[in-house]
């Protein structure tokens, strides 16, 4: 599977989440964690592994997404330390949702087309190959290993300073 495909297909799995979250149907504390838990896998995946392989292609792109990962991040450690029963539990999921949708339509309505564009299928495939095999890793770790304790620091911006200080020893090399 192209790693274009696989993180459509996990971004459909998280609205699955949500719509879940939202009906009230199921028990909250139960997709709540499997919604942190597959948020936080994904968001490593893209941050580790898809937007350093692509970050030439749409860099200003890649250095939002960096951004809006940080702020999904808050917004969910903020959700996770709500009770279901806390009258704010559903204004959180409702701006956790209205943030990854902004995300997700920016990916798959500007990234992925010029990636899928510029990077050709077998290297997708191969990209999207180990992405999987490390989100499974990383769905088994869970978001509370995943994701830096605390306000101050989150994911996206350890990940977005190491490729930095990659590509700037880079420079520096050349």
């Amino acid at each position: 599977m192209k790693a274009t495909s696989l993180l459509e297909k996990q971004h459909r799995k998280v609205e699955s989440l949500f719509k879940q979250l939202e009906s009230g149907r199921s028990d909250p504390a139960l997709v709540l964690a499997e919604l942190a838990n597959e948020l936080a896998a994904h968001m490593a995946i893209e941050q580790e592994t898809f937007y350093p392989a692509v970050q030439q292609i749409k860099e200003d792109l890649i250095l939002e997404s960096f951004e809006e990962h940080a702020i999904a991040e808050l917004a969910l450690k903020r959700l996770l330390s709500t009770s279901p029963e806390d009258l704010s539990f559903k204004a959180r999921v409702t701006t956790l949702k209205e943030l990854i949708q902004h995300h997700v339509e920016e990916e798959e309505k500007e990234l992925f087309p010029a990636v899928e564009k510029a990077v050709d299928e077998k290297r997708l495939t191969e990209l999207g190959r180990s992405m999987k095999a490390e989100f499974e890793q990383r769905l088994l770790e869970g978001y509370e290993t995943l994701l830096p304790a605390g306000y101050k620091k989150t994911s996206a911006d350890q990940a977005s300073h190491a490729i930095h200080e990659s590509h700037a020893n880079g420079a520096a090399r050349a």
